[in-house]
């Protein structure tokens, strides 16, 4: 389904179109060359899509193209999203995007070095990929340098807990697994789990799984095959699979990420372990029991190791077959400038841009202590690691069956016969 734009402040229409020229006027670029013409933005209900989406008008004003948004549930959205690129539709003509593999693979992302390199479109002064994080100028990169995304949003894994229930037993904050295990145990009561995670056997549900894994010592792909048969990979599924039989929730076999939010924002969990990006509704009293109250801290490590919590940038990529591939590279350049990122992080996105991480709004949206505990978990995270799998071509049979193997750890069956038929079963999707 399609979400419907809300409602702009009643600014007048003069007033408005000078605030949004200022912020761009210094671009070396004509904003209006493609003026009249459509693009289509496809993406997930997401924190980048709420925050992007109130200032589409302002794009408009800016360049005179108009953006029609689709955003649906992440599910949804990836799956209708491979058979549309798949079977060569023209649109949507940018959307966001996880499986750069796949999509390069598949011919279905138009390559950007070129966009980056015409001076009627990019201004790289202005633009100024200096400001970008360090993981979000590297994570685009492919083989010889070709870029076919920009990065929009940038999230690690992190560790949440109810700081009343932490303080009511007078417990620290776990640092390692073995203290996360026994915290999540103390912590629970007949009203409250003490930790959720996700658990689905879903690819979509593997981000906090792989956390566990990567900070093991173990990998997802290495040398073109999967290794999550490895010991150190055995031994961080085990992990995951007794803290949620242990002191998880009822049902906890089909959560999703959605289903540990909700859990963390109601008080019907202690801790949760997800995306960085939970901060903006955990500390948002209109949405959350916990406002206010809530610890954001480092993700677990193992004795005599550094924590190497999974990281990732949501990409946009442009339609290698959209019929108006310059006005949607023009929109990705907006998106991503300064100006843009500045105005969303006070929204409470973790942007790309050190500028708005460091930003007044961005700090108060979303927390001092998130936005210090999320940045701490970026820091420690691989980036090579991460990318290994998010960009292999068979990323997403091999996240599918690495999640079967994980979700039949959590229901009881042994890290080391469900990981090596997990394992078994992605490599017999990559061949060879």
């Amino acid at each position: 389904m399609s979400v419907a734009l809300p409602a702009l402040a009643m600014l007048p229409r003069r007033g408005r179109a000078q605030d949004v020229t200022t912020s761009y006027a210094g671009a070396m670029i004509d904003w209006k060359q493609f003026a009249g013409q459509t693009i289509t933005l496809a993406g997930a209900i997401h924190p980048w899509t709420n925050a992007i989406t109130p200032l589409l008008p302002d794009f408009t004003e800016l360049t005179g193209i108009h953006v029609v948004p689709d955003f649906r549930l992440e599910t949804t959205y990836l799956g209708a999203l491979a058979i549309q690129l798949n079977r060569g539709d023209s649109t949507p003509d940018v959307f966001m995007f996880t499986a750069y593999g796949q999509g390069i693979a598949g011919g279905w992302l138009q390559p950007l070095n070129a966009y980056y390199s015409d001076k009627s479109l990019t201004d790289i002064g202005w633009y100024d990929e200096s400001d970008l994080l360090k993981t979000a100028r590297a994570f685009p990169l492919w083989r010889g340098g070709e870029r076919y995304a920009m990065p929009i949003t940038s999230e690690a894994v992190t560790l949440f807990i109810n700081g009343e229930a932490l303080a009511a037993k007078k417990l620290p904050v776990p640092e390692t697994f073995e203290a996360l295990l026994a915290t999540a145990n103390a912590l629970k009561t007949d009203d409250m789990s003490g930790i959720a995670m996700r658990a689905q056997a879903s690819g979509n549900s593997s981000v906090p799984a792989m956390s566990f894994l990567f900070s093991y010592g173990g990998d997802m792909v290495k040398h073109n095959r999967a290794v999550f048969a490895s010991p150190e990979a055995i031994a961080a599924i085990d992990m995951y699979g007794r803290l949620l039989r242990q002191a998880g929730p009822a049902g906890v076999s089909g959560y999703e990420w959605y289903h540990v939010l909700d859990d963390f924002l109601q008080r019907r969990t202690a801790i949760a372990i997800d995306s960085s990006n939970f901060a903006t509704d955990i500390s948002n009293p209109a949405r959350s029991h916990v406002a206010g109250q809530v610890v954001f801290a480092a993700f677990p490590h193992v004795d005599g190791r550094t924590s190497v919590p999974f990281m990732s940038h949501w990409q946009a990529c442009i339609n290698a077959k959209s019929r108006n591939k310059r006005a949607a590279f023009l929109f990705l350049l907006w998106a991503t400038s300064k100006p843009t990122a500045l105005k969303a992080a006070a929204a409470g996105l973790a942007t790309t841009r050190v500028s708005a991480w460091s930003s007044e709004g961005f700090k108060k949206a979303f927390g001092v202590q998130a936005a210090e505990a999320a940045l701490a978990n970026l820091q420690n995270a691989d980036v090579d690691r991460a990318k290994a799998i998010l960009f292999h071509p068979q990323s997403r049979p091999i996240l599918d069956a690495f999640m079967i193997g994980v979700n039949e750890v959590v229901s009881g069956r042994p890290a080391k016969i469900a990981m090596t038929s997990a394992a078994e079963k992605a490599n017999a999707a990559i061949g060879g």
